[in-house]
């Protein structure tokens, strides 16, 4: 599993790489770099920081993903998780951070 960062998208804040628990995203040029990208743990982390949604998530086979990317849009609570489809579709699961760990 990996991201990926779009480098015309970063503003190079360094928020993803603060983020990153396995320290595997690095700045280059002025821009957020995936260093190692099989390392990747998927934790979903530098999606989450990241303030102009440039972090996207490749989803793998394994989780029904085959090509699709996840990215997230903020808005307020509310976390927009955004599935991009190889042909072209989206798929939106939104969820208020606030009681997302309630069961």
């Amino acid at each position: 599993m990996s991201i990926r960062i779009h480098k015309e998208s970063c503003i190079g804040c360094g928020r993803c790489i603060e983020a990153c628990p396995g320290n595997l995203i690095g700045l280059m040029e002025g821009k957020a770099k995936i260093l190692i990208p099989e390392d990747c743990w998927g934790c979903t982390s530098c999606l989450k920081e990241c303030p102009v949604g440039a972090v996207a998530y490749y989803l793998g086979a394994d989780m029904g993903g085959r090509g699709a990317v996840m990215s997230i849009e903020k808005e307020k609570e509310i976390y927009h998780w955004k599935i991009h489809m190889p042909k072209g579709e989206i798929k939106v699961i939104s969820v208020n951070r606030k009681n997302a760990n309630q069961y």
